[in-house]
């Protein structure tokens, strides 16, 4: 009979500071933990019963199930992005930071312009609507690309999908992570910023967002995949290992999308064994980043909800794994990324023992050993 297991990483729902959070600015941070102190009546019954609740330490809740076991993980590696989270899950911890500036350098743009035949205005760290507020204008009038950072890793390039053109976006993305990857400077992501509307109406990102990333070392993909393994992808799963790794790949537009996706994959029964890894992105992208508490505890809800009727489909020889990437705290200053611990909720098959875990790279020797 062939296996099947389900990992999802809640893009940014950390759940306390991991041990090193000052030396980044983060004491004190605590993303869920935060939200179920400061929404009222916030609760999420569903992830409670597979072990949230004890990571949160919920008096008098008890765990749905004996092969349910719930931990803290920590990260090893330097940073507290996407990509570094990801990798380090599946098994490839960073030895040494990504490469992050507060502008890029001038001899850099250069070659980047005279490549892509676009020049660029904005090259300094913003917010993502921020500086669509900021430039968007200004980039309806000259034609210029927006091109800006974080404290993150990224490389980011916003440009109007009518005006400026939703391929050539793409295709400047490339030519920037080609010119990147030749120069040395180990930048995590290049990503493509799409967006419409104009100066009287506002602004909006559309969903046709496309991250160019490093490509991994060796992960637990690529070791599952000379098993026999089929890697599913879905959300920006592909994107953030540059497509190693994975064997079949579903975009998504949103976590609705998302959820519906791996419904259909779970629900389908795919022949051999199989392991289905989404990343639900709203979390971070839509409410963490822009200090949105309300929206945030919205969004946890209707996974809860989904989780909810997804339960009832795993069966006693399945293994689903629930866990984050970093953190994002809504109520914490500023609008980056927070350095936390994340939970990893582990709903077990029949008779296998996922052990004890602490480390965002336990999820990867789990995962192996299951298959």
């Amino acid at each position: 009979m062939s296996k099947r297991a389900l990992v999802v990483v809640l893009d940014s729902v950390g759940c306390g500071g991991a041990p090193d959070a000052e030396a980044y600015g983060d004491a004190g941070t605590d993303t869920i933990g935060h939200l179920y102190e400061g929404i009222t009546g916030f609760r999420l019954p569903n992830l409670e019963s597979i072990g949230l609740a004890s990571i949160i330490d919920l008096a008098g809740e008890k765990v749905s199930s004996d092969r349910v076991s719930a931990f803290r993980l920590t990260e090893h590696s330097a940073g507290k992005d996407t990509t570094t989270g990801h990798w380090e899950l599946m098994g490839c911890p960073i030895e040494e930071a990504f490469f992050t500036c507060s502008e890029f350098p001038a001899d850099f743009l250069v070659s980047l312009e005279n490549a892509s035949g676009t020049r660029f205005i904005g090259n300094k760290i913003a917010s993502g609507t921020d500086i669509l507020r900021e430039l968007g204008g200004e980039h309806l009038r000259t034609g210029h690309a927006i091109l800006y950072t974080s404290a993150d890793s990224v490389l980011q390039i916003a440009a109007h999908e009518e005006s400026f053109g939703l391929e050539r976006l793409y295709e400047v993305c490339k030519t920037a992570r080609e010119l990147l990857d030749q120069s040395g400077m180990k930048v995590g992501r290049v990503i493509a910023r799409p967006f419409t509307g104009d100066e009287s109406n506002g602004f909006q990102r559309t969903p046709n967002r496309h991250d160019y990333s490093l490509t991994p070392g060796e992960t637990v993909l690529d070791r599952l995949i000379a098993k026999g393994v089929d890697v599913i992808g879905v959300g920006k799963i592909s994107d953030i290992f540059a497509g190693k790794g994975i064997t079949r790949s579903h975009s998504t537009k949103s976590n609705a999308d998302g959820m519906a996706v791996i419904s259909q994959l779970w629900n389908k029964r795919q022949s051999g064994d199989h392991v289905i890894f989404a990343n639900l992105v709203d979390f971070d992208s839509l409410y963490g980043h822009r200090r949105d508490p309300e929206g945030y505890a919205q969004c946890l809800r209707e996974f809860d909800v989904w989780l909810g009727n997804f339960l009832p489909t795993v069966g006693e020889e399945d293994l689903v794994i629930i866990t984050a990437d970093h953190g994002n705290d809504p109520y914490h200053t500023g609008t980056d990324h927070t350095r936390e611990q994340v939970p990893c909720l582990v709903l077990g098959a029949k008779n296998f023992n996922c052990g004890e875990m602490s480390e965002f790279s336990d999820v990867a020797d789990c995962l192996y050993r299951f298959f």
